[in-house]
């Protein structure tokens, strides 16, 4: 819960926009819209950085996880819509990924 909300504030503050978001244990799928000059990399760690920061600051045994000084691993996924419509990847989102 917390992690959707922080995903949403920092969204919000970077002016992106959120289009769909689920979490899983180990993976979080997030859908957005954002402007061009925004590359996707940017974008995922923009979201992993702010999420990082505010969880171990409210969660501090997350600190250090598995004896790792990161929270997140280096890689993420980034897909285009391009031949698929918004809706599909919503859908494919809360549906599939939202148990």
């Amino acid at each position: 819960m917390e992690t959707k909300r922080l995903i949403a504030q920092c969204c919000e503050k970077q002016g992106l926009t959120l289009l769909a978001m689920e979490t899983d244990i180990d993976h979080v799928h997030v859908f957005v819209s954002a402007p061009p000059r925004w590359s996707p990399a940017l974008i995922a760690n923009l979201l992993k950085g702010y999420l990082s920061r505010f969880l171990r600051e409210r969660f501090p045994h997350l600190k250090k996880v598995c004896g790792k000084d990161h929270l997140w691993t280096s890689s993420y996924y980034v897909g285009t819509a391009g031949r698929v419509s918004a809706e599909t990847i919503t859908r494919y989102i809360t549906e599939c990924q939202g148990k």
